[in-house]
């Protein structure tokens, strides 16, 4: 196998912004909801797609976080690929976890169903200063609501 030593400024930085999120994955797996938001800037942003719903500022990402570590006390993500260019970071991931709690959605709340989910992930993080300032979260929200048993 072929290492390739980091060596340019642009390589330094790829390296530095994947370590960054490799970082926020780790301290996600911890269900720190307030560490996790401190690796944000303060404007920062996560775009919850599937669930319709852009969480702001540190309070904001923090109550995303509770919102699904309420739903998924086991939750994991599992890593598959990682793409870096420049500040853009590319994520291909799993989300897995057990519905053992509610999970509150803009359209209501889904009761906890006990079921596994393993959902098909892309999350694309930006990069300022050494934090996180936007954070798209592309889960499938069909697949999630399939495995749950809601549709």
């Amino acid at each position: 196998m072929e290492v390739k030593i980091a060596t340019t400024e642009s390589d330094l930085l790829s390296k530095e912004n994947e370590s960054i999120i490799r970082n926020l994955y780790a301290v996600a797996e911890t269900q720190d909801s307030k560490k996790f938001a401190q690796l944000f800037t303060a404007d920062g942003t996560i775009n919850d797609t599937a669930a319709g719903v852009i969480y702001k500022g540190y309070d904001g990402i923090a109550k995303e976080i509770d919102v699904y570590v309420e739903a998924f006390p086991d939750m994991h993500r599992e890593l598959y690929s990682m793409y870096v260019v420049e500040d853009t970071v590319i994520v291909e991931l799993s989300l897995n976890g057990t519905h053992n709690g509610p999970l509150v959605m803009p359209s209501g709340t889904i009761a906890a169903t006990g079921k596994k989910m393993h959902a098909p992930c892309c999350d694309v993080f930006r990069i300022r200063d050494g934090k996180v300032f936007s954070f798209n979260c592309y889960a499938s929200g069909t697949t999630i609501l399939r495995q749950l048993g809601v549709l």
